[in-house]
C-alpha cells in the first residue's frame, strides 16, 4: 500500500506541475514554447484526476489533501471558464447576441433561418457561413463578402472593415469589425474565426494498434503546434484592432481554441467573458467529438455588463452549439 501511495502522491505531484503550466499560457507565446498551449487541451482532463486523487488522499485519512486542496485555489478561475455557476443578473437586458458556428449550412439552410428568426436578436454572428441567409428584420453588413465571418444586425452599421483574410487553403483565418449605433451610441464587433486545426474523427481516433496509434498522435502535434503559432499572429492583429477602437467592444465567434489557452488569455485580456460573468453549467460548445471543448466566445468591454449566457444545446444545426447572450449597455 506505502507503493501504491508513493506512485499516486509522485502522480498528483506532476499533475500539479502540469496545471501550473496551463497558467504559463498568460505569458509564453506559442513561436517561443507552444507546449504550454497544448496543455491547455487537456486541463479538463488533468482538473478531474487532480481532484480524484484529492479525494483518495481525503479517505485515506493523509494531510497532504489540504495541500492539494489549497494548490487547488490557483485553479478556481480556470476551472470556471469551463463551468461555473455565477447568478444570472437581475437587470433587464437592451441587447441580445447569437454567435454561431453554422457549418456552411451542411445541417440545413432553412433550419437555421428558422431557428435565427426565432432568437429575435439584436445581432447575429455567424463564423464557416458560406451561405446567403435570409433573415428576418436583420441586414448583413456589406464588409462579408468572403462569407466565412457574417454580422447580421437591426440596427445602423456605420463601419465595416475585414482585419484578416484567409485565402482558403494555407491560411484559413477570418475576422471583421463593424461599427453599430445601438440607442445613439456607437459599439465595435469584433466577429472572428481563428485558424482551423482541420481535423477529421479518423485522425484523432485511436484504434488500439500501437504503431498505428502513436503515429495519429505525431501527427496530430505536427497539426496542432505550427497552427497554435498562426493562431499567435492573428490574435496579435485582433488585440490591435480592440486597443485602439474608440467605442466599447463586443469580441465573439470561432476562437478554435480553449479556455486557459494563450489564445483565451491574450484575447480576453481587459474584456469580460459572458460565460465568467453570467454562465451556468457547462460552457462547451463544440460537439462534434465526446471530449469537452469550449471554442465559442463572447467578450466585452467592461462598460458593459452582461445579464445572461446560454450555450443551446436544443438544437444540433451544426457541429457547433449556438452561444446566445445578452447584455445590459451602459446608460
Amino acid at each position: 500500500m506505502k507503493i501504491v501511495r508513493l506512485i499516486f502522491l509522485v502522480l498528483h505531484l506532476g499533475i500539479l506541475f502540469l496545471l501550473l503550466c496551463t497558467l504559463l499560457n498568460a505569458y509564453v507565446p506559442p513561436k517561443v514554447f507552444p507546449w504550454f498551449n497544448l496543455l491547455s487541451l487537456g486541463f479538463p482532463v488533468l482538473i478531474i484526476t487532480y481532484f480524484l486523487l484529492i479525494f483518495f488522499w481525503i479517505f485515506s485519512w493523509k494531510k497532504r489533501a489540504f495541500v492539494f486542496l489549497f494548490c487547488s485555489l490557483a485553479f478556481l478561475n480556470p476551472i470556471k471558464r469551463w463551468i461555473n455557476y455565477s447568478a444570472e443578473s437581475k437587470n433587464a437586458a437592451d441587447l441580445k447576441i447569437v454567435s454561431f458556428n453554422v457549418k456552411g449550412g451542411e445541417f440545413g439552410i432553412k433550419q437555421v433561418e428558422n431557428y435565427i428568426n426565432a432568437q429575435n436578436a439584436d445581432v447575429v454572428l455567424l463564423q464557416e457561413d458560406g451561405v446567403n441567409f435570409n433573415f428576418k428584420n436583420l441586414k448583413r453588413s456589406d464588409s462579408n463578402k468572403i462569407q466565412v465571418v457574417a454580422l447580421f444586425t437591426k440596427h445602423k452599421i456605420i463601419k465595416q472593415t475585414a482585419l484578416i483574410k484567409g485565402d482558403y487553403n494555407y491560411f484559413n483565418a477570418y475576422a471583421d469589425q463593424n461599427d453599430i449605433e445601438i440607442k445613439g451610441k456607437t459599439y465595435r464587433f469584433i466577429n472572428l474565426y481563428l485558424q482551423p486545426f482541420k481535423f477529421e474523427k479518423k485522425m484523432v481516433k485511436l484504434d488500439g494498434n500501437s504503431d498505428e496509434d502513436k503515429q495519429k498522435i505525431k501527427n496530430v502535434v505536427k497539426r496542432l503546434i505550427p497552427t497554435f503559432k498562426l493562431h499567435q499572429e492573428q490574435v496579435e492583429i485582433i488585440r490591435k484592432a480592440i486597443g485602439e477602437s474608440p467605442y466599447p467592444v463586443f469580441v465573439a465567434g470561432d476562437f478554435n481554441s480553449v479556455p486557459n489557452s494563450y489564445e483565451y488569455y491574450h484575447l480576453s485580456e481587459g474584456l469580460k467573458d459572458a460565460f465568467v460573468e453570467v454562465g451556468r453549467g457547462s460552457a462547451t460548445s463544440f460537439h462534434d467529438y465526446k471530449f469537452p471543448l469550449r471554442i465559442d466566445y463572447i467578450f466585452t468591454s467592461p462598460s458593459i455588463k452582461p445579464i445572461n449566457y446560454q450555450v443551446d444545446r436544443s438544437v444540433r444545426l451544426s457541429d457547433h452549439f449556438p452561444v446566445i447572450s445578452t447584455f445590459s449597455l451602459e446608460k
